[in-house]
């Protein structure tokens, strides 16, 4: 088993190995002694997993409840959350008891922010079902629900008691979802260094055993989110490709996964940077081959001025300016404000012309 403490504000472990779900129960005992747990997944993996997670839970101890929600980013909205905290309530969970959020990113985010918000904060447990939330969405503490008007604009930074990446769930994902979570590995290696991006060049993802990478990828957020928790610096580096992949994912009715909208967004900033004399082409190479050889699209499929009007609700904005992550190099990208307008100018130099 790979461990990796993060020392944020709230101290806790993530740990990745396979069959850790069949010992849920066990581990969850040793952070949390409360008597009550409610399992919180969605209508894809509740067949899947629910059931023996419920009963490890129960093996230990717990009296546990759950809470199904329908599958799909659409929704990870208020009215799933109210009705979240509504069903924690009705259940008698206090302070004291454990919430725990069974499934992908969507999951972890929701479940998250009810943890943060439910009597003003109750232990969380993130069990990431995908490898997506795996990399990214169960660790650093960021919870949140989407408004109508944009992704993720409801939220609180909420840090879990523990993070279970069970990686024999991996091998059942379908070749799209597998491939989304590729997206933040290769988000990872183009922030890491020459030698992650090495590494993850070497062969396909799903044709390797998970274990390694995944542990390279949440050790290098963890390093990051240490270093600035509550996102205010280097932190944003990990929102590489999110500012056109967002904007993506909302013109897309929230069809597009968040995964593909995020190669796409990653695309379209490298190749604006090429464009503009920031980033070597070698860099655009790189990405372009990841994505292709782990099953991922560079083209985004929106004119520039729809993805900047898109963009311009993007969280990183502030007041008439915006903080966009620019890849510089092999491995290497930094932090560059803009006026908002320029956003424009980014996107139509991004764009395959």
């Amino acid at each position: 088993m790979i461990r990796i403490a993060v020392p944020a504000s709230r101290s806790y472990e993530v740990l990745i190995a396979p069959g850790l779900l069949a010992r849920l129960g066990a581990l969850c005992r040793e952070v949390c002694p409360s008597q009550r747990a409610m399992l919180v997944t969605d209508s894809r993996v509740a067949p899947l997993y629910l059931q023996k997670a419920a009963s490890s839970l129960a093996s230990a101890g717990f009296c546990v409840s759950t809470f199904v929600f329908p599958v799909g980013e659409k929704n990870k909205n208020g009215a799933t959350y109210l009705r979240l905290l509504n069903a924690l309530a009705r259940c008698g969970l206090t302070r004291s008891d454990l919430l725990l959020a069974l499934g992908g990113g969507v999951t972890g985010d929701l479940c998250g922010f009810a943890a943060a918000t439910y009597m003003r904060g109750i232990p969380l447990v993130q069990l990431p079902t995908t490898l997506l939330a795996c990399v990214d969405a169960s660790v650093g503490g960021k919870t949140a629900i989407d408004l109508a008007a944009g992704k993720n604009l409801a939220g609180a930074f909420y840090q879990p008691r523990l993070v279970l990446c069970d990686t024999s769930l991996l091998a059942t994902l379908p070749a799209g979802v597998f491939a989304c979570g590729c997206a933040e590995m290769i988000k990872c290696a183009m922030l890491g260094g020459p030698a992650l991006l090495e590494a993850m060049q070497a062969a396909p993802i799903r044709n390797r055993p998970p274990e390694e990478l995944i542990s390279a990828c949440v050790a290098l957020k963890r390093d990051l989110v240490v270093q600035d928790e509550f996102d205010t610096g280097v932190r944003r580096l990990l929102n590489l490709g999110h500012t056109f992949g967002h904007a993506l994912e909302r013109l897309s009715g929230y069809r597009m996964p968040h995964g593909q909208a995020v190669a796409a967004g990653m695309a379209i900033i490298t190749r604006a940077a090429v464009r503009k004399g920031i980033c070597p082409q070698e860099c655009m190479d790189a990405l372009g081959t990841l994505l292709a050889q782990n099953g991922l699209q560079a083209r985004a499929g929106f004119r520039a001025q729809a993805l900047f009007e898109a963009a311009l609700l993007d969280k990183k904005r502030a007041g008439d300016t915006i903080t966009l992550v620019v890849p510089t190099g092999i491995g290497r990208c930094e932090l560059l404000e803009q006026p908002v307008q320029a956003l424009c100018a980014w996107a139509h130099a991004g764009l395959d012309a």
